[in-house]
């Protein structure tokens, strides 16, 4: 009798813990269904509630409100919409969560500054935004974020092609301790802009400025002030120079991803200063860069053997 008493008052409530924490909200909730015991034993478990995903969802905008009026939301850290369908900026007006660390608005189209600047009001404590592949927001909605959220460290801006240097100008001076920056496809960014944020924020450990051409050596020659930087992106940076790679980019000696696809200026120069001074590289595209011999790739198989686990060529 004893032994059934422990099993069911210790080892199943256990249990049902441990897989619930591996199912998502709406298995959760067809679990609380089971008995008025599981329905106690779930909504009372905080950590269950502390992060929700709205992935795609359909009717996203009126299922989000649905869930935050629920108390067990209450300590919400993370919520992802990406892709989520239907969500306008009033229906964020119902994020009012002080804990909240981890927002993802990826793809979310019908979103403007109204609604990052309601987001910025309302979750203080926002660690990470991203919001890529946005046309309608603005300098506006990253003034909102870096004076709001003190403690943002990675902003994803991804394909918002309404940013401009103002953006780079507001991270320099309200966010210095970022450490992970998309600016993939920013259009309107300019060496001031860039050189600007590479003098105020020297804690960046993930750049990424995939497709921005518009760039020259003037901002590449300073990413060695970046000395925590571990991943760079500069596909498509067609006006990088050998010299911008030899006292600039071969400077971040803690590299371990580093893109240079189609970066058609570069040469073994280049390569031999990453192999000399970039030990950790462990992923390194090269495509399209005519002027790599094998002289250069030998280079490299001398010097990150050890570390190297992809290079495309």
């Amino acid at each position: 009798m004893e032994r059934q008493e422990h099993w069911n008052r210790v080892v199943v409530p256990q249990v049902l813990l441990i897989v619930s924490g591996r199912l998502g909200h709406r298995d959760v909730c067809a679990s609380m269904c089971v008995s008025s015991s599981c329905r106690r034993l779930l909504s009372s478990h905080a950590e269950l509630w502390k992060v929700l995903d709205l992935h795609g969802a359909n009717n996203a905008g009126e299922r989000l409100h649905a869930a935050l009026s629920l108390p067990q939301f209450e300590l919400l850290v993370e919520l992802n919409l990406e892709f989520a369908q239907g969500l306008e900026d009033y229906h964020l007006t119902c994020l009012q969560c002080k804990y909240l660390q981890r927002l993802n608005l990826n793809a979310c189209q019908k979103i403007t500054d109204n609604g990052v600047l309601t987001v910025a009001s309302s979750c203080p404590k926002l660690q990470s935004f991203s919001i890529y592949w946005n046309l309608r927001v603005s300098d506006t909605a990253v003034e909102a974020l870096v004076q709001n959220c003190k403690e943002l460290t990675s902003l994803n801006l991804s394909g918002c092609k309404g940013i401009t240097d103002k953006s780079l100008e507001l991270i320099g001076s309200h966010c210095t301790s970022i450490k992970s920056l998309n600016l993939t496809r920013c259009l309107k960014l300019t060496d001031d802009g860039l050189l600007q944020l590479l003098e105020a924020c020297r804690r960046i450990e993930e750049l990424n400025l995939y497709a921005v051409s518009c760039f020259t050596e003037r901002s590449y020659l300073k990413l060695c002030n970046l000395q925590e930087l571990r991943l760079l992106d500069l596909c498509g940076a067609q006006n990088i120079t050998n010299h911008a790679v030899v006292s600039g980019v071969a400077l971040c000696q803690k590299l371990v991803s580093l893109n240079l696809t189609w970066c058609v200026c570069l040469t073994d120069i280049s390569i031999k200063a990453l192999a000399k001074n970039c030990r950790s590289l462990q992923l390194l595209s090269l495509h399209g860069l005519l002027g790599v011999t094998d002289v250069g790739l030998e280079t490299l198989s001398e010097t990150c053997s050890f570390t190297l686990t992809t290079i495309d060529v």
